[in-house]
């Protein structure tokens, strides 16, 4: 645990970074959890104390493998999802106690979103390696599986279609973000029906690289819009619900995961920093409802020049390929990170 003076000296330290001043901490020192418990991270409103210990099991009793998004249900506990097969599924209570695990045949098992029905919590889970979407009880009943979207003529077979992400709307329409196969979001209805498809692989306005995330933006209940990540891109960008593109918002140097909303913001994971000298080299990120970045946790401060945000890179080796974050009521931001060493989320309680 770290004393008042030594944050006190590390926020000092992360100033200087920001301005290049400082080299990265060795790697010998990055991912010692007594290093960083207590730590203070996070900028202007949006700061946080760091609990390494959050959530940890018994890796014999209770394996995770990438760990790749949590959800909290509507009964305030904390869902998270493995690739795991002995485990694919979690469920934490917010004090990090395990309080059941389900799934076995998930082996590519990737995005997470929590559906409310008639008073009842399900789960949208995409496998990247099974092709296809899988809706479940939050217990681990399969409701229904959907393969890949033959009937769009955007695929040949299902070997192309991988997809990563879903987000549903009030009325039960789902959008699928395909970001690991051909880069397209396929809109359908409740029942599985296709409606519409756009997208694809490229660079356009309308099209992307690594369409890793997607989301509901109901901030304005009277424009209602669709968030889609770029993440290779470094953009997020913003789409009407019938799948016209509508801006682009700019990240430099984030390759940020989904977006999630949370209030007025928007909350990622960023898996890592384009130009950083090391792979594993994430952080988060948080945007307020004028898509100006005021936060970045484990990164350099945001900060901007003719109002474009200068490249954002990582100053403190804290976090490994962070992946999905998680925020509750409290306004505590939970951490799930891919390719961590088979690590357990990390918490971050709002200071």
């Amino acid at each position: 645990m770290l004393h008042n003076s030594s944050r006190r000296k590390f926020l000092k330290q992360s100033s200087c970074l920001s301005l290049g001043i400082m080299a990265y901490p060795t790697f010998a020192s990055a991912f010692n959890a007594d290093k960083y418990d207590d730590l203070i991270i996070g900028h202007n409103s949006h700061q946080y104390k760091v609990n390494m210990k959050w959530g940890n099991l018994d890796p014999l009793k209770t394996p995770v493998q990438d760990c790749h998004e949590m959800v909290q249900d509507s009964k305030g506990r904390i869902v998270l999802l493995t690739n795991h097969t002995k485990n694919n599924v979690i469920i934490y209570d917010k004090s990090g106690k395990l309080l059941e695990t389900w799934g076995t045949e998930y082996p590519g098992a990737h995005g997470l979103t929590l559906v409310k029905e008639n008073g009842a919590d399900f789960l949208l889970i995409t496998d990247y390696e099974r092709h296809q979407i899988i809706k479940t009880t939050i217990d681990g009943k399969v409701i229904f599986e959907l393969d890949y979207p033959a009937d769009t003529g955007n695929y040949t077979n299902k070997e192309e279609y991988k997809p990563t992400e879903t987000t549903v709307l009030e009325n039960g329409d789902f959008y699928v973000a395909d970001g690991y196969g051909n880069q397209y979001i396929t809109h359908y209805n409740h029942k599985g029906d296709i409606l519409n498809s756009f997208g694809g692989k490229g660079t356009d306005d309308g099209q992307f690289l690594n369409a890793h995330g997607i989301c509901l933006d109901d901030r304005d209940a009277k424009s209602q819009s669709l968030l889609i990540s770029a993440r290779e891109m470094n953009i997020l960008k913003r789409f009407s619900l019938e799948g016209k593109f509508i801006e682009s918002i700019n990240v430099p140097g984030a390759l940020i995961c989904r977006p999630v909303i949370h209030k007025k913001e928007i909350y990622f994971a960023v898996l890592k920093s384009k130009e950083s000298p090391n792979a594993d080299s994430g952080f988060l990120l948080i945007m307020n409802e004028k898509n100006e970045v005021v936060s970045c946790p484990g990164a350099t401060a945001p900060s901007y020049k003719n109002n474009e945000l200068n490249e954002l890179y990582q100053t403190i080796r804290l976090f490994q390929y962070p992946h999905d974050v998680c925020i509750d009521e409290d306004e505590n931001v939970y951490v799930a990170q891919w390719n961590s060493g088979q690590t357990y989320p990390i918490k971050l309680t709002r200071v």
